[in-house]
């Protein structure tokens, strides 16, 4: 094993200048998509380690007040984010209501006025917190779809190289031709080896954001309904 990963290596720095080039692009992305794959994985993991929380203070506690005091330290959950936004803008919107003392024929158009600009600013932080989740898998899809292109590039290179050496001196046996080739299909590995991870890493993290922003979704709703005028006022 230890010769074999010797002879890669050794392979790989005496690879013409393209197919030199190609490995290094490949590396560097390789490196990259491995630091977002860790980084991506610790958001994720505590977006939802604490939106679970949030639902458990959210559904134990009697008042939005209640609930607002107790996550302040839910800093990474979607959920929290988004109930702040909609408990800001009902409070603001219920304190208008009852500072109105006069207001009577109004009070339902008020009250619908309210509730839409409470359903906007839900919709708004629930977009932004999916376009916070969303955050550089775009580099892993683009790593995932393009190094397997850029390392059959190299491959090309070389294979075309190889051909011209055999060109050049005139003979085509075994062993001028299989150094060559075997250096060329370096490049297809390297964009296989980086292109895989990324695959793997942007379907689990896909997977795991569509799931968060379904919740979003039903929170938004469970929050309307209770606000709404038939269920009561959780204040």
């Amino acid at each position: 094993m230890l010769g074999g990963s010797q002879s890669f290596v050794s392979m790989a720095f005496e690879s013409g200048f393209v197919v030199g080039g190609v490995l290094v692009v490949l590396l560097i992305c390789s490196v990259i998509c491995w630091a977002v794959i860790f980084y991506k994985y610790g958001v994720i993991r505590r977006a939802t380690r604490e939106s679970r929380e949030f639902m458990d203070i959210f559904w134990d506690s009697t008042s939005f007040r209640a609930v607002q005091d107790q996550i302040g330290h839910l800093a990474n959950s979607p959920l929290a984010e988004v109930f702040r936004a909609g408990y800001l803008e009902w409070k603001r919107g219920n304190e208008a209501d009852t500072g109105d003392a006069e207001a009577d024929a109004g009070d339902v158009a008020i009250r619908m006025g309210s509730a839409e600009s409470v359903e906007r600013s839900l919709r708004r932080a629930s977009d932004t917190e999916a376009a916070r989740l969303d955050r550089l898998l775009i580099f892993l899809a683009t790593v995932a779809s393009a190094a397997p292109f850029i390392g059959l590039f190299g491959t090309v290179w070389g294979i075309m190289e190889s051909f011209r050496q055999i060109g050049a001196t005139g003979t085509a046996n075994l062993a001028v031709v299989a150094p060559g080739i075997s250096e060329a299909l370096i490049a297809t590995a390297t964009g296989l080896a980086a292109a895989i991870p990324a695959v793997v890493a942007y379907n689990f993290f896909r997977n795991s954001i569509t799931i968060l922003s379904t919740e979003m979704e039903s929170f938004i709703t469970e929050f309307l309904n209770i606000i709404g005028p038939t269920s009561g006022d959780r204040k």
